[in-house]
């Protein structure tokens, strides 16, 4: 059993418990339901947009402890004036140390910026529960998910103002997403079953997804210079965290690397 199979055999259970406890209609009536949400899309597309969508991740099962010593408030105000294009929020506990509590607290510090629920969505209740805590974009993992589950998903979070960040590491999650037009493809340079990263993966599918789709490259983007030769291959978007996460102070981290993209 890969590391992946685990989290995804965990997070099922997981979500039945909390589906148990929690009725829809609760999550429908919290105030963060009724918010217009901030569109990715759009903040990717800006032509003054860094591309960076920084995230805030404490724990990996590849890397174990990434930095349990700053505070989200600290990680999060330095990203905004870092002027990162959106903000990537695990709420994952189990296996990377997140909370929805992490989400809704970077939610009430930041209303300019979108936020991702960094996640393994297994359930549609997921998705409601997202834009409960004030999500903005939601991440769906092909490698996960059938191709109905991610035509249901992508609808769903589509009817409730949502978008989608369709990560994907082989051509044959490509093709499972079918239609790619105008939707946001993230291509994982780390292969979730052995956690290796290899950049070279974002080229080569790159070229296998159409000019009217946003490509994000996602996961060991250590080097601004790696943006430079990536934006070659027309990647819009660039998810970032142990690089930045790992340093004594992530936002100016993220500073100085967006700095030096320019």
């Amino acid at each position: 059993m890969t590391i992946l199979d685990k989290i995804i055999n965990f997070k099922k259970q997981e979500v039945a418990k909390i589906k148990a406890e929690v009725p829809v209609k609760k999550l429908v009536e919290s105030p963060n339901f009724k918010r217009q949400p901030i569109s990715l899309k759009k903040s990717l597309l800006d032509p003054y947009s860094t591309g960076i969508i920084a995230e805030f991740k404490r724990q990996s099962p590849s890397k174990g402890i990434i930095n349990d010593k700053v505070t989200l408030s600290e990680v999060v105000e330095g990203y905004l004036d870092a002027n990162v294009a959106a903000l990537s929020i695990l709420t994952d506990t189990s296996f990377f140390g997140g909370t929805m509590a992490d989400l809704m607290e970077a939610r009430a510090l930041n209303e300019q910026k979108p936020i991702l629920r960094k996640d393994f969505i297994v359930d549609g209740f997921q998705i409601v529960e997202a834009k409960a805590i004030g999500a903005d974009v939601i991440l769906l993992i092909a490698t996960c998910l059938t191709a109905q589950e991610l035509k249901n998903y992508g609808q769903l979070a589509n009817d409730l103002g949502l978008e989608v960040l369709y990560e994907i590491h082989t051509q044959e999650d490509l093709d499972k997403i079918g239609d790619l037009d105008n939707k946001i493809i993230g291509i994982n340079n780390r292969n979730l079953k052995t956690f290796e990263v290899d950049l070279e993966h974002s080229i080569k599918l790159a070229n296998q997804i159409p000019a009217s789709a946003i490509k994000v490259s996602e996961s060991g983007i250590s080097n601004p210079r790696i943006i430079t030769g990536l934006k070659e291959y027309d990647f819009q978007g660039f998810l970032i965290g142990e690089n930045f996460m790992k340093t004594e102070n992530p936002g100016q981290a993220c500073q100085e690397f967006i700095n030096q993209i320019r």
